[in-house]
């Protein structure tokens, strides 16, 4: 008896937050009529036969009255107190009038939509005492739904606190969210249930937000959150400097890409520098259709244009601008299309920013296609399977059912899904057409092949056979783009990351063409630098692009793909010789280059080669062109808009890297530079590259995750 009134002793003596008045009377009027009843007998028979109260009385009234038996006047007044403490503890932390909350964990983040949506329960609900039960029963009752919570807690505690701390910067208003800490100990129902909610509430609002959390809890949450958020990105180191004399060839292939900037778009849009790994420079610059002069045919389908700068960023350097303008097919004489969506619907795709982006998304590249064209869907989950087989685009309500019927749930058969897909697409296949399988997912593969090499080693295969692959990453979190690039990649296709219906309609509507008609593939680029003229040279970008010289004229070697009215962008950063400019010390032992070595070349400056094969050709094309001096313009200011705009975000992805290059040049540079060259913008692309640029300047640096 003594342990029992000493848990009670210690439950009373707990401080809880001041409800606002008419919670506290509620709590109170619930807690009388609870009483009432229970001191009544109506259902339990527990009041003693002599105990009629008088008509009319009060239930104070009676309370006060002498009662027959002391021992049970004791035990309902003790049964009073324990009762209305528990009730008026728990109506703190959510009132009847408080905003509903999700109490599982996983679920935090803007309110689901869609099939399979439900109202989630309220604080309330879920700690409302039911008032036909006596007090002994209500306290069995909160211990038991306080045990659940602890349990949805213990399961999802960690994914919980990244996700708050993800949609608090970049979710839309909401109602406020609460979780409650579960309970460390079990001593008695009542210790329990106050445990369980003990540390949540306020009078105006519930949060836990890392602000307030103590400095272990923001230690453990680093931990959490290094071991919870697997977005995956291949390390990149930067190119570095190369010496003409030593390495005056540089080999690469050309790449469309457009994943980095959307998920750069997405970090500094949440209020965080994305991580070093996540910015690739070229994708960054690639990501902005260029004014480039095009070809006049099919049968040439690209040339280059060549300027030589200033370097914004070092006065003694030059900036080397290769534009390329692929040929833009009529609308009507593109090739029909055969299209499979390979949909990622398991358990990690459950957040608005994913499948239900992705299927938005999906439905705007159907405007995009034409009447003829045919789109099958695949999915993959815990296992794979065929959605809806190849589908006329006529029959779009067919395939809106389908997109709409898509759940998540499950884990991840992505290798499965990519085997069945590819099947699909070979049975169906169109002859002189577009055959391609468009991958939908966050890229995350945790069930079957999952070895990259393998899943490299197969895309490869089908690529031979005419069947293409395109990637669309979303969400972060369990971001695979590492996985996503080598399949694109591997797959002949582009990669592109839809943070927004803005950049789905930008993709897969407005540039749908570019991305599903090729006009060219295994594209490469190869660039000799004459050491009379250049002393140092350095590529921006194309880490992850970069060719051995002999696999230039290798046509077994794969290389990128460009799209209809596609444009292409490289800058090399070079130092004129004789500049005392160069990074690199000269070598003791180095031979100068003979005077006159050059013979009749020694005007120019460089030689840019470009091999190709077209789409249904199996032997490569080249084209090429020399660099002279007539290619130089003296000023920043008389360089063409387009190579300024592309050198302003050069600047800004090399910054974002760290600027081991950039020297003094600042994000204010970047935006006079970009505010410069923004020319005709009619989607607002280029403006809105300028407030990202403002967004970075006060971005929260993001320490890249552990692996």
């Amino acid at each position: 008896m003594s342990d029992g009134m000493g848990r009670l002793k210690s439950a009373l003596g707990v401080t809880a937050p001041r409800a606002p008045a008419p919670a506290r009377e509620r709590a109170m009027a619930a807690a009388m009529a609870a009483f009432d009843r229970h001191h009544q007998g109506s259902s339990d028979g527990a009041r003693h036969k002599g105990e009629v109260p008088e008509r009319g009385t009060s239930w104070m009234r009676r309370l006060l009255m002498p009662p027959s038996r002391p021992s049970l006047a004791l035990a309902g007044v003790a049964g009073l107190v324990l009762l209305a403490g528990v009730v008026v503890h728990l109506t703190t932390i959510a009132p009847p009038d408080a905003p509903e909350f999700v109490l599982a964990p996983a679920d935090i983040g803007p309110p689901q939509a869609g099939p399979g949506a439900s109202r989630p329960e309220s604080a309330y609900d879920f700690y409302t005492l039911k008032p036909d039960l006596s007090a002994g029963k209500q306290a069995e009752s909160l211990h038991a739904r306080a045990k659940e919570l602890a349990r949805r807690e213990a399961t999802n505690a960690a994914q919980a606190r990244v996700r708050e701390r993800r949609w608090s910067v970049e979710a839309p208003a909401r109602a406020p969210v609460a979780t409650a800490a579960p309970p460390s100990r079990a001593a008695s129902s009542l210790d329990s249930a106050t445990e369980a909610v003990g540390s949540a509430g306020g009078e105006e609002h519930i949060s836990t937000t890392t602000s307030e959390t103590a400095p272990a809890d923001r230690e453990s949450f680093r931990a959490d959150y290094r071991e919870q958020v697997r977005d995956r990105f291949a390390d990149v180191e930067v190119s570095p400097v190369k010496v003409v004399a030593e390495e005056p060839v540089s080999t690469f292939s050309i790449d469309v890409d457009t994943a980095s900037y959307g998920f750069v778009r997405a970090s500094l849009n949440g209020g965080v520098l994305p991580p070093r790994d996540a910015v690739r420079v070229e994708e960054l610059v690639n990501y902005f259709p260029y004014d480039y002069p095009g070809p006049g045919n099919r049968e040439a389908p690209f040339e280059a244009s060549v300027w030589l700068m200033p370097a914004p960023w070092n006065d003694a350097a030059r900036l080397m601008h290769i534009g390329i303008r692929g040929y833009a097919l009529d609308t009507g004489a593109a090739p029909r299309a055969n299209l499979v969506f390979l949909v990622d619907t398991s358990g990690s795709m459950d957040a608005p920013n994913k499948l239900p982006l992705l299927v938005n998304s999906l439905k705007l590249l159907l405007g995009a296609l034409a009447p003829e064209d045919r789109v099958a869907i695949v999915t993959y989950a815990g296992s794979a399977g065929t959605v809806l087989p190849p589908t006329p685009v006529t029959e779009g309500g067919r395939i809106l059912a389908a997109l709409d019927r898509l759940d998540a749930g499950g884990s991840t058969a992505g290798a499965e899904g990519i085997r069945q897909a590819y099947l699909l697409a070979e049975r169906h296949f169109v002859e002189g057409g577009v055959n391609r399988v468009i991958l939908a997912t966050d890229g995350d593969f945790n069930v079957g092949v999952t070895s990259l090499e393998e899943l490299e080693s197969f895309v490869s295969r089908k690529r031979a056979g005419g069947v293409f692959l395109s990637v669309l990453g979303f969400g972060m979190g369990n971001y695979r783009d590492d996985l996503m690039q080598r399949l694109a990649q591997h797959g002949n296709g582009n990669a592109a990351y839809i943070d927004s219906l803005t950049e789905a309609r930008k993709a897969l509507v407005e540039e749908a063409t570019s991305m599903l008609f090729p006009i060219a593939k295994d594209v490469k680029i190869q660039v000799e630098f004459n050491p009379a003229a250049i002393s140092e040279y350095r590529l921006i970008g194309y880490e992850t692009r970069m060719l051995a010289r002999e696999d230039f004229g290798n046509d077994r070697v794969d290389a990128g793909e460009i799209g209809s009215g596609h444009t292409v962008t490289a800058l090399y950063e070079v130092i004129p010789a004789g500049s005392g400019a160069e990074r690199v010390a000269p070598l003791r032992y180095a031979r100068a280059p003979a005077a006159g070595a050059a013979g009749e070349l020694e005007d120019e400056l460089a030689f840019v080669k470009i091999r190709y094969k077209l789409p249904d050709a199996d032997t490569s094309t080249l084209i090429s062109r020399p660099v002279i001096p007539a290619d130089i313009l003296e000023s920043l200011d008389t360089a063409p808009r387009e190579a300024r705009f592309a050198a302003a975000v050069a600047a800004f992805g090399q910054l974002l890297r760290g600027g081991r290059y950039t020297g003094d040049y600042g994000y204010d540079d970047v935006i006079a530079l970009a505010q410069g060259a923004r020319g005709d913008d009619p989607f607002g692309y280029r403006a809105e590259l300028v407030n990202l640029v403002r967004l970075a300047q006060s971005a929260a640096a993001l320490e890249p995750l552990g692996q």
